[in-house]
């Protein structure tokens, strides 16, 4: 089932002399999930990714598109040139532009951004299965933000924020600018990584918590209201450098801290912000 829904208004906003002219459409998408852990991948680059997840079998995509010019010429080369797709294939569903430029990983961009005279936003809003496995990723003017979904996370943006609340699933998560916020309903059955350069990290585990972490920062603290926490001491690394003194080993500059028994090693890298692990209240 396809629907799409022409808002049909375009505005006309006057600033002195500059006249921009906009266009939206919104459009909604189902698909049924072919096996019990299937995978919802967004290749975003201009707007957020809001995923739910929910009782329902389907997986249900809504998306609201923005085109924005400085004239009526522009506009309409936007209006027809700007697309994007909603795919599946086997157990994966996959979102992604694919005019002005696939958004997908690949090794170059082919056309030249600087003859694009027109702006766009792709905002996703997405209900999914509970154990949804997902892998979503956009650039700008937006954030990501993942809710009640317990499968595998896998989260990527570069100028916005990262939040989740009530996961389960191994997570790995990095943004350039912005903050990563994630609540655990349970603790995670293997390693995790999350990774930002300005912004802060803030995790928040059941009480049970058992796992080693590892913190790294320039300019940050690491902060905790867990209790039974362990200072471990600094790893050292053997390298493949060797001179007439012997092999060189390095000392790991990361901290490290046992929470509970010890585990699975979550890791936490931040080059300008701070790092919080809380405890469920």
């Amino acid at each position: 089932m396809y629907i799409s829904v022409i808002l049909g208004w375009m505005t006309l906003i006057s600033n002195f002399s500059l006249h921009a002219q906009e266009f939206k459409e919104h459009s909604s998408k189902e698909f049924t999930p072919s096996g019990a852990h299937s995978t919802l991948v967004v290749y975003n680059i201009n707007g957020h990714v809001k995923v739910t997840g929910y009782s329902g079998t389907k997986v249900v995509i809504e998306t609201d598109k923005t085109i924005r010019a400085k004239n009526a010429a522009d506009l309409e080369r936007g209006k027809s040139e700007f697309s994007f797709e909603l795919e599946q294939s086997g157990d994966t569903i996959e979102a992604y532009i694919s005019e002005p430029e696939d958004s997908r990983p690949h090794d170059h961009w082919g056309n030249d951004w600087r003859r694009i005279k027109y702006h766009y936003n792709l905002d996703f809003t997405i209900k999914v299965p509970f154990n949804m496995n997902l892998s979503l990723s956009t650039v700008n003017d937006g954030n990501i933000s993942v809710s009640d979904v317990t499968g595998l996370l896998d989260l990527s943006n570069v100028n916005g924020d990262i939040s989740v609340s009530g996961a389960k699933g191994t997570t790995d998560a990095h943004t350039v600018n912005g903050d990563i916020t994630v609540t655990y309903l349970a603790v995670p059955s293997d390693a995790s990584s999350f990774n930002t350069v300005n912004g802060n990290l803030k995790a928040t585990y059941p009480s049970s918590l058992s796992a080693d972490l590892e913190f790294k920062s320039l300019n940050g603290n690491f902060y905790t209201d867990f209790e039974n926490v362990e200072t471990l001491p600094f790893k050292v690394m053997k390298t493949d450098d060797r001179d007439s003194d012997g092999t060189t080993y390095k000392m790991d500059k990361n901290s490290s801290f046992r929470f509970g028994k010890g585990g699975k090693i979550f890791k936490f890298e931040t080059l300008n912000g701070n790092v919080y692990i809380k405890k469920q209240s």
